[in-house]
């Protein structure tokens, strides 16, 4: 960590204000590790309700890692040893019938948590949709922290509740939305999630489908060529840019959500 005395700060050049700068920035993450700093988990996920010592004691049983895309993160027929905050990429979520059949529940992006407190077992399959980084800790670790931190349970509460009311709506999109509606929708929820830095007040996005036509038709209730049409004219609309097939462009995301139905 930088040590400067603090500057004056008046009438100076850029040399100070860039001084002062700094020792706001050394403040701010004092005492914080460094694996935490930039962390979009202790900003806007379920870390921010811990202080420094208690992200320090965390951070001991922490283990940073990436996962290959189709790696199973989470297996419904397994014990849960391990929770995980999601840095970076998509998750997606599967729920498996007694013959094997699977559904697409749901798809979770950085910062959100993975896993389900106080519950030896998942109910869903994990597995990552892309590239993900996950910042993975000891389920009783973060059970015990917990039990020792009310704000802790109090953050994880909250985003369940947000799974909540966006499975409710996702029941609506699938129910009441007509073929182009649904695109649009599954469209604008990556654009708004993709990437955990921007804010709300963001234009456009760009990113790669996480799903393949066939996943994406599974996930809405469509028929892959239905998937392919609707993009195709979204495209042609000049809602949207694709490029090999794959990497997507938003431009305008009120205008997508307008077609979304928003």
């Amino acid at each position: 960590m930088r040590r400067y005395r603090a500057p004056s700060c008046v009438a100076g050049g850029q040399r100070e204000h860039y001084r002062c700068s700094i020792v706001r920035e050394d403040i701010h993450t004092k005492g914080i590790p460094v694996l935490c700093v930039s962390c979009e988990a202790r900003h806007r996920g379920i870390c921010g309700a811990l202080n420094p010592d208690q992200l320090v004691t965390l951070s001991r049983s922490t283990k940073r890692h990436k996962a290959e895309t189709g790696k199973e993160l989470m297996s419904d027929v397994g014990s849960v040893d391990r929770f995980s905050n999601v840095l970076s990429g998509v998750v997606k979520l599967t729920k498996t019938l007694s013959d094997g059949r699977q559904q697409i529940v749901g798809l979770q992006f950085a910062p959100d948590f993975l896993g389900r407190p106080f519950q030896a077992e998942s109910t869903v399959t994990a597995e990552a949709a892309t590239e993900v980084e996950l910042c993975s800790f000891p389920r009783q670790a973060l059970e015990r922290m917990m039990k020792e931190q009310p704000d802790l349970e109090h953050r994880l509460l909250e985003q369940k509740l947000r799974e909540l009311d966006q499975a409710r709506e996702w029941m609506v999109a699938l129910g009441r939305k007509t073929a182009a509606e649904k695109i649009a929708s599954f469209l604008l929820m990556i654009a708004r999630n993709i990437d955990p830095a921007a804010g709300p007040e963001r234009r456009g996005a760009s990113f790669d489908l996480p799903l393949s036509r066939a996943e994406i038709a599974d996930f809405l209730g469509l028929t892959v060529e239905t998937v392919s049409r609707q993009i195709t004219r979204l495209r042609g609309e000049k809602v949207i840019r694709v490029e090999n097939n794959r990497h997507v462009t938003v431009d305008d995301i009120q205008r997508l959500a307008a077609r979304a139905g928003d």
